[in-house]
């Protein structure tokens, strides 16, 4: 038997009988007794308890559950990356969708508050994707200049506005995928 054993595994000095005691008390987790243990072994409780002081089975149990704890743990830390993974992908394959979508865009078919809507979406998005605080995306869209009211523009100057503003989307569009402007 190694020397260097876990405290939760069988010891140098255990025997098999006493080992096979301190499995069943390790096992039966926070509802762990020795009266539970002399009853599912039937064996006296005398004898389980001097198994139990002789081999520190409190101290191996904590032990034990400390290293179930950290073992759950890392488990769900794995699980959370690859969920986060999994979420990154499809995010990845619904952005490639909605750009080749936007490409198709024509923004003469936008009202002005499509393209005021779409413009405060793409601000909050890259403000997101470089950590900025959000609280400062509604006051970065706040300073968007207020393009609702195109009543005193000609048909052109609207035109003109609209691919402003398309423009404007590509260009953020472009710079959140790694291309530049």
């Amino acid at each position: 038997m190694a020397e260097n054993a876990e405290a939760w595994e069988r010891q140098p000095s255990e025997s098999a009988a006493a080992w096979e005691a301190f499995a069943c008390y390790r096992d039966l987790g926070l509802s762990r007794s020795i009266g539970k243990v002399a009853e599912r072994l039937a064996k006296s409780r005398t004898l389980i308890e001097r198994w139990s002081t002789t081999h520190r089975w409190v101290l191996r149990a904590e032990a034990w559950d400390r290293e179930q704890d950290r073992l759950w743990r890392a488990e769900q830390q794995q699980a959370a990356r690859e969920v986060a993974r999994r979420h990154a992908r499809l995010a990845s394959a619904a952005q490639s969708k909605i750009v080749a979508q936007l490409q198709q865009l024509d923004p003469s078919r936008l009202s002005p508050s499509d393209v005021i809507r779409w413009l405060e979406v793409t601000i909050r998005i890259e403000r997101q994707a470089y950590g900025m605080d959000l609280a400062d995306a509604a006051a970065a869209t706040s300073k968007v200049p207020d393009t609702a009211d195109v009543s005193g523009l000609t048909d052109e100057e609207r035109r003109a506005r609209m691919e402003q503003l398309r423009r404007e989307l590509e260009a953020r569009i472009g710079t959140l995928g790694g291309e530049q402007p």
